[in-house]
């Protein structure tokens, strides 16, 4: 897929992953589900300004309403009502199921997504394979006053350590966004602008990318690039 540009938000403290599971009877396991309308005004609050200050357009909520009423529907009455405040910005909702069938049929239509947790991750991850995979996305844990870097899917790569074919480019632009996140804007916009010259404009791409380069000649080349665009 060609002009992909989609920032996904999600809720990670609650949802399905609170880890609140018990086994009732032996065979019989309840999981469940923790959807508050406090967690969910905040993330859909952070969704509408992260889409002002970076100048976007649109924001999906993605929910499963239809059947979980109660739980999902706190979640999407939350978002449409906070959608309110924010007139200048498009807002629509899409079922989980028809948002995974339009992102790998037409992405473009997306701009921000804003879910609850289990399905952040799989909307994550269905991205990450639209643009390439693991190894070019990138993800920021964000608190009040902390924040954390990291790879998009929390792939950590073990079975890649030590073989010199891992691609570095998530962690590159994973280190731009930790420098916008410090204001240091000008230099995150050097290294993804460097990545994006040796991905997209070289061809030197690791194998996962269709390539032949090995982890340490990509480097080479973002940091040839990037001296190059410091020396200009």
């Amino acid at each position: 897929h060609q002009n992909v540009d989609i920032v996904i938000i999600r809720e990670n403290t609650e949802g399905e992953y609170s880890r609140l599971e018990h086994e009732n009877v032996p065979g019989v396991v309840e999981s469940l589900k923790i959807i508050t309308r406090e967690k969910s005004s905040r993330i859909a609050q952070f969704a509408f300004d992260y889409a002002i200050r970076h100048n976007r357009k649109k924001v999906t909520a993605v929910h499963k309403a239809n059947i979980m009423k109660l739980g999902d529907g706190l979640f999407l009455e939350v978002c449409s009502s906070m959608a309110k405040k924010y007139p200048q910005i498009e807002f629509n909702h899409m079922i989980i199921d028809n948002t995974c069938m339009q992102l790998v049929s037409k992405p473009q239509q997306f701009d921000v997504i804003v879910l609850p947790n289990l399905y952040g991750n799989i909307v994550g991850n269905v991205a990450a394979g639209l643009v390439g995979g693991a190894g070019l996305t990138t993800g920021i844990n964000l608190g009040p006053q902390n924040a954390l870097f990291e790879m998009g899917t929390r792939n950590s790569g073990r079975s890649l350590a030590g073989k010199n074919i891992a691609n570095p480019c998530g962690m590159l632009l994973t280190s731009a966004d930790m420098l916008d996140y410090l204001g240091h804007t000008k230099e995150a916009k050097l290294i993804r602008d460097a990545v994006i010259h040796v991905v997209g404009e070289q061809n030197i791409r690791t194998a996962d990318l269709g390539g032949n380069f090995k982890t340490s000649k990509v480097i080479e080349a973002v940091l040839k690039s990037l001296r190059n665009r410091i020396a200009a």
